[in-house]
């Protein structure tokens, strides 16, 4: 029986070095953006990774691209406050949207980020996929259903990656998911594909990379 949402399989060796050499060449900041006349032009191909504050999306995108401090990372939920941009050799804009979900911050700004983040989604058609990053250790999460029914109405095709998956055990990963496999199943915008992922250990990186440098 194959399971729904199975996980991604690993690469080859030709797709993980692809994947390795397009991540270990530049990868550069390009610019922090508030509003949507201030994104770069459209030329080229965009990924973008969304997920509730403190998932441990800094911490993925620099074990993406192998820098320590190429996204900041924060223990004060709400930091990144704008869509930030970074140019991957070139070829393609990784793009970290603001973090979600977080009770810190003024309710009036968190209307505005919702919003932009709803404008961007829609918007943006060099958008290939975005990557919705959930705690392994909690699954998927009311707030996280909201901006699944976002990408679903925007017609953005999304991945799911499960994050610090080091930090629990094997019986408590099947549970986490079954959770999500469960919850994905009417999102019709949803990869068919599942990611786990360890910044700290690495795990899932070489699979990540891979799949990303394959999108055309």
């Amino acid at each position: 029986m194959t399971l729904p949402f199975p996980l991604s399989p690993e690469p080859d060796a030709l797709a993980a070095e692809t994947g390795r050499k397009l991540f270990a060449g530049p990868v550069d900041f390009v610019k922090g953006v508030v509003a949507m006349p201030g994104l770069p032009p459209a030329d080229r191909l965009e990924i973008c990774f969304a997920g509730r504050s403190n998932v441990g999306k800094s911490s993925l995108i620099n074990a993406l691209t192998g820098r320590k401090s190429l996204a900041r990372t924060s223990n004060t939920p709400g930091r990144t406050q704008e869509i930030n941009y970074f140019d991957v050799g070139g070829q393609l804009y990784l793009v970290d949207l603001p973090g979600y979900g977080f009770a810190e911050a003024p309710v009036a700004v968190v209307k505005k980020w919702h919003a932009l983040l709803k404008d961007y989604l829609s918007g943006r058609a060099t958008l290939r996929r975005a990557f919705v990053l959930i705690d392994m250790r909690h699954g998927i999460k009311k707030v996280d259903e909201e901006i699944l029914d976002l990408l679903n109405k925007s017609a953005v095709t999304f991945q799911v990656v499960l994050t610090k998956a080091d930090k629990i055990s094997k019986a408590e990963q099947d549970r986490t998911l079954a959770q999500v496999r469960g919850a994905l199943a009417k999102h019709p915008a949803a990869y068919p594909e599942l990611l786990v992922t360890s910044s700290e250990k690495g795990e899932g990186i070489a699979t990540l990379r891979a799949l990303i440098a394959s999108m055309e």
